[in-house]
Protein backbone atom coordinates (compact mmCIF):
# COMPACT_ATOMS: atom_id res chain seq x y z
CA UNK A 1 0.00 0.00 0.00
CA UNK A 2 1.48 3.84 -0.69
CA UNK A 3 2.51 5.35 2.03
CA UNK A 4 0.13 8.74 3.04
CA UNK A 5 1.26 11.71 0.04
CA UNK A 6 2.84 9.26 -1.97
CA UNK A 7 1.69 7.98 -5.63
CA UNK A 8 0.94 4.70 -6.11
CA UNK A 9 4.10 3.33 -7.36
CA UNK A 10 2.25 2.22 -10.63
CA UNK A 11 1.85 5.80 -10.82
CA UNK A 12 5.13 6.49 -10.19
CA UNK A 13 6.46 3.95 -12.86
CA UNK A 14 3.68 5.30 -15.84
CA UNK A 15 4.70 8.59 -15.14
CA UNK A 16 9.00 8.33 -15.58
CA UNK A 17 10.01 10.24 -18.57
CA UNK A 18 11.94 7.99 -21.28
CA UNK A 19 15.28 9.41 -21.48
CA UNK A 20 15.81 11.36 -18.05
CA UNK A 21 17.06 9.84 -14.58
CA UNK A 22 14.75 8.26 -12.67
CA UNK A 23 12.63 9.58 -9.82
CA UNK A 24 14.35 9.85 -6.05
CA UNK A 25 11.81 7.53 -4.62
CA UNK A 26 13.35 5.07 -7.12
CA UNK A 27 15.90 4.72 -5.25
CA UNK A 28 15.23 5.51 -1.63
CA UNK A 29 11.70 3.63 -1.21
CA UNK A 30 12.04 0.49 0.72
CA UNK A 31 8.99 -1.24 -1.17
CA UNK A 32 10.02 -0.57 -4.64
CA UNK A 33 13.62 -1.88 -3.43
CA UNK A 34 11.75 -5.39 -2.15
CA UNK A 35 10.06 -5.39 -5.44
CA UNK A 36 13.20 -4.95 -7.34
CA UNK A 37 14.13 -7.93 -5.21
CA UNK A 38 11.29 -9.92 -6.34
CA UNK A 39 11.30 -8.84 -9.76
CA UNK A 40 14.64 -8.95 -10.52
CA UNK A 41 17.57 -9.82 -8.46
CA UNK A 42 15.58 -13.23 -7.92
CA UNK A 43 14.37 -13.93 -11.17
CA UNK A 44 17.40 -13.18 -12.98
CA UNK A 45 20.90 -15.08 -13.88
CA UNK A 46 23.90 -14.17 -11.85
CA UNK A 47 27.14 -15.18 -12.13
CA UNK A 48 28.63 -17.35 -9.63
CA UNK A 49 31.53 -19.72 -10.46
CA UNK A 50 33.62 -20.65 -13.25
CA UNK A 51 33.90 -24.62 -13.44
CA UNK A 52 37.67 -24.50 -13.14
CA UNK A 53 36.81 -23.38 -9.19
CA UNK A 54 34.47 -26.65 -8.96
CA UNK A 55 36.66 -28.82 -11.14
CA UNK A 56 36.90 -31.95 -8.77
CA UNK A 57 34.04 -33.87 -6.30
CA UNK A 58 33.42 -31.95 -3.06
CA UNK A 59 34.66 -28.62 -4.28
CA UNK A 60 32.29 -26.08 -3.05
CA UNK A 61 31.45 -22.48 -3.23
CA UNK A 62 29.21 -19.93 -1.28
CA UNK A 63 27.35 -17.75 -2.87
CA UNK A 64 25.61 -14.97 -0.96
CA UNK A 65 23.25 -12.37 -2.85
CA UNK A 66 21.40 -10.02 -0.45
CA UNK A 67 19.49 -12.06 2.21
CA UNK A 68 20.39 -15.46 0.05
CA UNK A 69 22.28 -17.79 0.60
CA UNK A 70 23.98 -20.80 -2.09
CA UNK A 71 26.24 -23.66 -1.72
CA UNK A 72 27.60 -24.71 -5.48
CA UNK A 73 28.83 -28.22 -4.99
CA UNK A 74 30.72 -30.97 -7.15
CA UNK A 75 29.30 -33.90 -6.12
CA UNK A 76 30.66 -37.34 -5.69
CA UNK A 77 28.46 -38.35 -8.18
CA UNK A 78 30.03 -35.48 -10.92
CA UNK A 79 27.04 -33.07 -10.66
CA UNK A 80 27.53 -30.00 -9.90
CA UNK A 81 24.61 -28.71 -7.74
CA UNK A 82 23.36 -25.18 -6.41
CA UNK A 83 21.51 -25.65 -2.34
CA UNK A 84 19.91 -23.25 -0.53
CA UNK A 85 22.38 -22.71 2.13
CA UNK A 86 19.75 -23.08 5.16
CA UNK A 87 19.48 -25.99 7.07
CA UNK A 88 16.51 -28.04 7.17
CA UNK A 89 16.00 -28.34 10.79
CA UNK A 90 15.56 -25.05 12.43
CA UNK A 91 17.31 -22.86 8.89
CA UNK A 92 20.51 -21.88 10.49
CA UNK A 93 23.60 -21.27 7.36
CA UNK A 94 24.61 -24.84 7.00
CA UNK A 95 28.09 -23.63 5.24
CA UNK A 96 30.13 -20.59 7.02
CA UNK A 97 33.28 -21.07 4.51
CA UNK A 98 33.64 -19.26 1.38
CA UNK A 99 35.30 -22.07 -0.37
CA UNK A 100 36.67 -25.84 0.39
CA UNK A 101 36.34 -29.26 -0.54
CA UNK A 102 34.45 -31.56 1.31
CA UNK A 103 32.11 -35.00 1.23
CA UNK A 104 29.55 -33.70 3.89
CA UNK A 105 28.49 -30.09 5.53
CA UNK A 106 27.59 -30.19 9.03
CA UNK A 107 25.49 -27.74 10.12
CA UNK A 108 26.99 -25.95 13.24
CA UNK A 109 24.11 -25.35 14.70
CA UNK A 110 22.53 -28.96 15.74
CA UNK A 111 25.25 -31.14 14.00
CA UNK A 112 22.61 -31.99 10.94
CA UNK A 113 24.73 -33.38 8.29
CA UNK A 114 24.22 -33.09 4.38
CA UNK A 115 26.10 -34.97 1.31
CA UNK A 116 27.55 -33.12 -1.82
CA UNK A 117 24.81 -34.04 -3.41
CA UNK A 118 22.49 -32.39 -0.94
CA UNK A 119 20.57 -35.42 0.97
CA UNK A 120 20.28 -35.42 4.74
CA UNK A 121 22.69 -38.34 6.21
CA UNK A 122 22.72 -37.64 9.71
CA UNK A 123 21.24 -36.41 12.72
CA UNK A 124 19.80 -37.63 16.11
CA UNK A 125 17.10 -38.19 18.43
CA UNK A 126 14.37 -37.53 16.26
CA UNK A 127 10.47 -38.56 16.27
CA UNK A 128 9.80 -41.76 14.95
CA UNK A 129 7.80 -40.33 12.34
CA UNK A 130 10.30 -38.14 11.25
CA UNK A 131 11.49 -38.97 7.76
CA UNK A 132 15.20 -37.90 6.44
CA UNK A 133 14.72 -38.66 2.88
CA UNK A 134 12.25 -35.74 2.86
CA UNK A 135 14.52 -32.87 4.66
CA UNK A 136 17.66 -32.74 1.83
CA UNK A 137 18.80 -29.07 1.23
CA UNK A 138 16.72 -27.24 -1.00
CA UNK A 139 17.92 -26.89 -4.87
CA UNK A 140 18.40 -23.13 -6.28
CA UNK A 141 18.57 -23.47 -10.05
CA UNK A 142 21.90 -23.32 -11.78
CA UNK A 143 23.00 -23.65 -14.99
CA UNK A 144 26.12 -23.24 -17.21
CA UNK A 145 27.19 -21.38 -20.18
CA UNK A 146 30.27 -22.56 -22.09
CA UNK A 147 32.04 -22.56 -18.74
CA UNK A 148 30.56 -20.22 -16.72
CA UNK A 149 28.29 -21.46 -13.62
CA UNK A 150 25.20 -19.12 -13.03
CA UNK A 151 22.48 -19.72 -10.41
CA UNK A 152 18.55 -18.12 -9.36
CA UNK A 153 16.84 -18.18 -6.53
CA UNK A 154 13.15 -18.84 -8.48
CA UNK A 155 12.47 -21.95 -9.79
CA UNK A 156 11.45 -21.01 -12.78
CA UNK A 157 13.99 -18.53 -14.06
CA UNK A 158 14.43 -17.14 -17.53
CA UNK A 159 15.99 -20.27 -20.60
CA UNK A 160 19.39 -19.45 -21.12
CA UNK A 161 19.64 -21.78 -24.45
CA UNK A 162 19.57 -18.95 -26.70
CA UNK A 163 22.36 -17.06 -24.66
CA UNK A 164 24.37 -20.54 -24.92
CA UNK A 165 23.73 -21.19 -28.44
CA UNK A 166 24.18 -17.40 -29.97
CA UNK A 167 27.81 -16.83 -28.05
CA UNK A 168 29.03 -20.29 -28.52
CA UNK A 169 31.19 -18.34 -31.43
CA UNK A 170 33.11 -15.76 -29.43
CA UNK A 171 32.98 -17.90 -26.39
CA UNK A 172 34.80 -20.26 -27.89
CA UNK A 173 37.18 -17.99 -29.74
CA UNK A 174 38.50 -16.71 -26.37
CA UNK A 175 38.37 -19.92 -24.59
CA UNK A 176 35.62 -19.71 -21.87
CA UNK A 177 35.40 -23.41 -21.01
CA UNK A 178 38.86 -23.57 -20.83
CA UNK A 179 39.66 -20.27 -18.52
CA UNK A 180 40.43 -20.37 -14.65
CA UNK A 181 39.90 -17.64 -12.31
CA UNK A 182 43.38 -16.09 -11.67
CA UNK A 183 41.65 -13.48 -8.57
CA UNK A 184 38.64 -12.27 -7.47
CA UNK A 185 38.28 -9.08 -5.30
CA UNK A 186 34.96 -7.64 -3.99
CA UNK A 187 34.35 -3.93 -3.84
CA UNK A 188 31.78 -2.51 -1.04
CA UNK A 189 30.04 0.29 -2.76
CA UNK A 190 27.77 2.20 -0.08
CA UNK A 191 24.98 3.24 -2.57
CA UNK A 192 21.45 1.89 -4.15
CA UNK A 193 22.32 -0.71 -6.15
CA UNK A 194 20.64 0.32 -9.79
CA UNK A 195 23.40 3.52 -9.06
CA UNK A 196 26.42 1.00 -9.30
CA UNK A 197 25.06 -0.92 -12.35
CA UNK A 198 23.83 2.36 -13.96
CA UNK A 199 27.52 3.52 -14.05
CA UNK A 200 28.92 0.55 -15.36
CA UNK A 201 26.49 1.01 -18.48
CA UNK A 202 28.32 4.25 -19.67
CA UNK A 203 31.09 5.55 -20.67
CA UNK A 204 30.11 9.50 -20.56
CA UNK A 205 31.99 9.68 -17.16
CA UNK A 206 35.09 7.94 -18.41
CA UNK A 207 36.80 10.29 -20.15
CA UNK A 208 36.81 12.93 -16.67
CA UNK A 209 37.04 10.12 -14.36
CA UNK A 210 39.30 7.27 -15.35
CA UNK A 211 42.56 8.81 -17.44
CA UNK A 212 44.25 5.03 -17.29
CA UNK A 213 41.28 4.24 -19.09
CA UNK A 214 40.77 6.63 -21.26
CA UNK A 215 44.06 6.35 -23.04
CA UNK A 216 43.68 2.65 -24.16
CA UNK A 217 39.61 2.61 -24.61
CA UNK A 218 37.84 4.16 -27.32
CA UNK A 219 34.12 4.00 -26.06
CA UNK A 220 34.03 7.98 -25.13
CA UNK A 221 34.37 8.93 -29.08
CA UNK A 222 31.88 10.57 -30.58
CA UNK A 223 30.45 8.47 -33.24
CA UNK A 224 32.63 9.64 -36.31
CA UNK A 225 36.14 9.22 -34.19
CA UNK A 226 34.76 5.61 -33.35
CA UNK A 227 33.67 4.37 -35.90
CA UNK A 228 37.22 4.95 -37.59
CA UNK A 229 38.94 3.22 -35.16
CA UNK A 230 36.86 0.55 -35.30
CA UNK A 231 37.66 0.11 -39.26
CA UNK A 232 40.96 0.04 -38.20
CA UNK A 233 40.44 -2.60 -35.63
CA UNK A 234 37.90 -5.09 -38.42
CA UNK A 235 41.18 -4.51 -40.64
CA UNK A 236 42.52 -6.75 -38.48
CA UNK A 237 40.44 -8.94 -36.70
CA UNK A 238 40.16 -11.91 -39.51
CA UNK A 239 43.89 -12.45 -39.39
CA UNK A 240 43.68 -12.70 -35.44
CA UNK A 241 41.38 -15.37 -35.18
CA UNK A 242 38.10 -13.43 -34.19
CA UNK A 243 35.15 -13.30 -35.80
CA UNK A 244 33.65 -9.69 -37.11
CA UNK A 245 30.02 -10.07 -34.91
CA UNK A 246 27.53 -8.15 -33.24
CA UNK A 247 24.79 -9.84 -30.68
CA UNK A 248 22.14 -7.92 -29.29
CA UNK A 249 19.19 -9.59 -27.20
CA UNK A 250 19.65 -8.03 -24.27
CA UNK A 251 17.60 -6.71 -21.25
CA UNK A 252 13.79 -5.98 -22.23
CA UNK A 253 15.02 -6.87 -26.11
CA UNK A 254 14.67 -10.43 -25.39
CA UNK A 255 11.84 -12.52 -25.70
CA UNK A 256 9.41 -13.52 -23.24
CA UNK A 257 11.20 -16.32 -20.91
CA UNK A 258 14.49 -15.95 -21.75
CA UNK A 259 17.43 -14.53 -20.15
CA UNK A 260 18.94 -11.64 -22.46
CA UNK A 261 22.59 -10.95 -23.62
CA UNK A 262 24.51 -9.53 -25.61
CA UNK A 263 28.04 -9.18 -27.32
CA UNK A 264 30.51 -6.68 -29.26
CA UNK A 265 33.73 -5.52 -29.92
CA UNK A 266 35.41 -2.10 -29.54
CA UNK A 267 38.94 -0.93 -30.61
CA UNK A 268 41.33 -0.01 -27.89
CA UNK A 269 43.48 3.13 -29.29
CA UNK A 270 46.86 2.54 -31.12
CA UNK A 271 49.53 0.90 -29.54
CA UNK A 272 47.11 -0.98 -27.25
CA UNK A 273 47.40 -4.65 -27.36
CA UNK A 274 45.38 -5.21 -24.40
CA UNK A 275 43.81 -3.75 -20.98
CA UNK A 276 47.77 -3.20 -19.17
CA UNK A 277 49.56 -0.70 -18.23
CA UNK A 278 51.95 -0.19 -21.72
CA UNK A 279 49.48 -1.82 -23.88
CA UNK A 280 51.80 -4.94 -24.20
CA UNK A 281 50.44 -8.51 -23.63
CA UNK A 282 50.11 -9.73 -20.05
CA UNK A 283 49.05 -13.41 -19.92
CA UNK A 284 48.90 -16.02 -22.80
CA UNK A 285 46.52 -15.16 -25.94
CA UNK A 286 43.01 -16.79 -25.10
CA UNK A 287 41.17 -19.96 -26.87
CA UNK A 288 41.44 -19.95 -30.74
CA UNK A 289 43.23 -16.42 -31.03
CA UNK A 290 46.48 -15.80 -33.00
CA UNK A 291 47.55 -12.27 -32.47
CA UNK A 292 46.49 -9.15 -31.10
CA UNK A 293 43.50 -7.21 -32.99
CA UNK A 294 43.54 -3.94 -30.78
CA UNK A 295 39.84 -4.72 -29.55
CA UNK A 296 38.02 -6.04 -26.20
CA UNK A 297 34.96 -7.35 -26.71
CA UNK A 298 31.71 -6.65 -23.86
CA UNK A 299 29.24 -9.83 -23.20
CA UNK A 300 26.63 -9.24 -20.99
CA UNK A 301 23.85 -12.02 -19.80
CA UNK A 302 20.95 -9.98 -17.65
CA UNK A 303 21.01 -7.30 -15.42
CA UNK A 304 23.82 -7.25 -13.30
CA UNK A 305 26.62 -9.28 -15.06
CA UNK A 306 28.69 -8.01 -17.34
CA UNK A 307 32.03 -9.71 -18.94
CA UNK A 308 35.38 -7.96 -20.84
CA UNK A 309 36.99 -10.12 -22.99
CA UNK A 310 40.72 -9.10 -23.89
CA UNK A 311 42.88 -11.37 -26.22
CA UNK A 312 44.75 -12.28 -23.49
CA UNK A 313 42.82 -12.03 -20.08
CA UNK A 314 39.19 -11.67 -19.58
CA UNK A 315 37.48 -9.26 -16.53
CA UNK A 316 33.98 -10.13 -14.92
CA UNK A 317 31.51 -8.08 -13.16
CA UNK A 318 28.79 -9.15 -11.06
CA UNK A 319 26.78 -6.43 -9.30
CA UNK A 320 24.00 -7.30 -6.60
CA UNK A 321 22.43 -5.58 -3.74
CA UNK A 322 23.18 -5.68 0.20
CA UNK A 323 20.17 -3.53 1.04
CA UNK A 324 18.43 -0.84 -0.19
CA UNK A 325 21.21 1.41 0.59
CA UNK A 326 24.51 -0.64 0.05
CA UNK A 327 25.05 -3.20 -3.08
CA UNK A 328 28.76 -4.67 -3.57
CA UNK A 329 30.41 -5.12 -7.04
CA UNK A 330 32.52 -8.74 -7.22
CA UNK A 331 34.88 -8.67 -9.83
CA UNK A 332 36.67 -11.69 -11.74
CA UNK A 333 39.98 -11.96 -13.09
CA UNK A 334 40.09 -15.03 -15.87
CA UNK A 335 43.14 -16.09 -17.82
CA UNK A 336 43.91 -19.43 -20.09
CA UNK A 337 43.45 -22.58 -18.08
CA UNK A 338 47.03 -23.80 -18.47
CA UNK A 339 48.27 -20.46 -18.14
CA UNK A 340 51.34 -20.52 -14.61
CA UNK A 341 51.28 -17.30 -12.43
CA UNK A 342 54.69 -15.88 -12.25
CA UNK A 343 55.67 -17.19 -15.60
CA UNK A 344 52.85 -16.52 -17.86
CA UNK A 345 51.32 -13.53 -15.87
CA UNK A 346 51.62 -11.49 -12.46
CA UNK A 347 48.09 -10.71 -10.29
CA UNK A 348 49.57 -7.47 -9.47
CA UNK A 349 49.92 -6.49 -13.39
CA UNK A 350 46.31 -8.71 -14.47
CA UNK A 351 44.50 -6.54 -11.91
CA UNK A 352 46.07 -3.29 -12.05
CA UNK A 353 43.41 -1.12 -14.44
CA UNK A 354 40.57 -2.61 -13.41
CA UNK A 355 40.96 -2.61 -9.63
CA UNK A 356 42.01 1.20 -10.47
CA UNK A 357 39.13 1.83 -12.01
CA UNK A 358 36.14 0.18 -9.84
CA UNK A 359 38.11 2.03 -6.64
CA UNK A 360 37.29 5.55 -8.98
CA UNK A 361 33.84 4.04 -9.52
CA UNK A 362 32.90 3.09 -6.32
CA UNK A 363 33.72 6.76 -5.07
CA UNK A 364 31.63 7.81 -8.36
CA UNK A 365 28.44 5.91 -7.25
CA UNK A 366 28.95 6.85 -3.77
CA UNK A 367 28.95 10.90 -4.38
CA UNK A 368 25.81 9.86 -6.64
CA UNK A 369 24.05 8.31 -3.87
CA UNK A 370 24.56 11.17 -1.99
CA UNK A 371 23.34 13.70 -4.31
CA UNK A 372 20.32 11.43 -5.20
CA UNK A 373 19.16 11.70 -1.71
CA UNK A 374 19.29 15.37 -1.61
CA UNK A 375 16.25 17.27 -1.10
CA UNK A 376 17.34 19.75 -4.43
CA UNK A 377 17.63 16.17 -6.44
CA UNK A 378 16.05 16.23 -9.62
CA UNK A 379 15.70 13.94 -13.13
CA UNK A 380 18.23 14.64 -15.40
CA UNK A 381 18.32 14.24 -18.92
CA UNK A 382 20.43 11.52 -20.36
CA UNK A 383 22.78 12.17 -22.89
CA UNK A 384 23.41 10.15 -26.15
CA UNK A 385 26.81 8.78 -24.26
CA UNK A 386 24.16 7.08 -21.72
CA UNK A 387 21.72 4.80 -24.27
CA UNK A 388 22.53 1.74 -22.86
CA UNK A 389 21.81 2.97 -19.30
CA UNK A 390 18.30 4.62 -20.47
CA UNK A 391 17.91 0.90 -22.39
CA UNK A 392 18.50 -0.54 -18.65
CA UNK A 393 16.04 1.74 -17.05
CA UNK A 394 13.78 0.73 -19.24
CA UNK A 395 13.77 -2.55 -18.53
CA UNK A 396 13.88 -2.38 -15.12
CA UNK A 397 10.71 -0.22 -15.59
CA UNK A 398 9.50 -2.90 -17.27
CA UNK A 399 10.33 -5.71 -14.46
CA UNK A 400 8.69 -3.47 -12.01
CA UNK A 401 5.43 -3.04 -14.07
CA UNK A 402 4.96 -6.74 -14.09
CA UNK A 403 4.30 -7.37 -10.84
CA UNK A 404 1.32 -9.11 -9.71
CA UNK A 405 -0.62 -6.39 -7.24
CA UNK A 406 0.71 -3.65 -10.07
CA UNK A 407 -1.12 -5.42 -13.08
Amino acid sequence: MAMPNKRPIRELIACQKPGWSLEQRFYTDPEIYQLELDQIIMRNWIFAAHASELANPGDFKVVNVENESAIIVHGQDGLIRAFANVCRHRGSLVCLEETGNTRKFTCPYHGWVYNSEGELVGMRDMPDEFHREDYGLNTVSIARVHGLIFICFCDDPPTLESACRDLEVPMTMFGFPNLKVAATKTYPIAANWKLAVENYQECYHCASAHVDYAKMHTLMLDDKKYERVQSNMRDRMSACGITDMEIDRNEFLAPEGEQGYSYSRSALFEDYKTGSKDGEPIAPLLGELTDYDGGASDIAFGPVNFFLAYSDHVVGYVFTPVDLENCECKVFWFVRGDAEEGKDYNVADLMWLWDLTTYADEKIIVDNWKGVRSRYYQPGLLSGMERSEQRWLAWVLHELRRAPHLQ
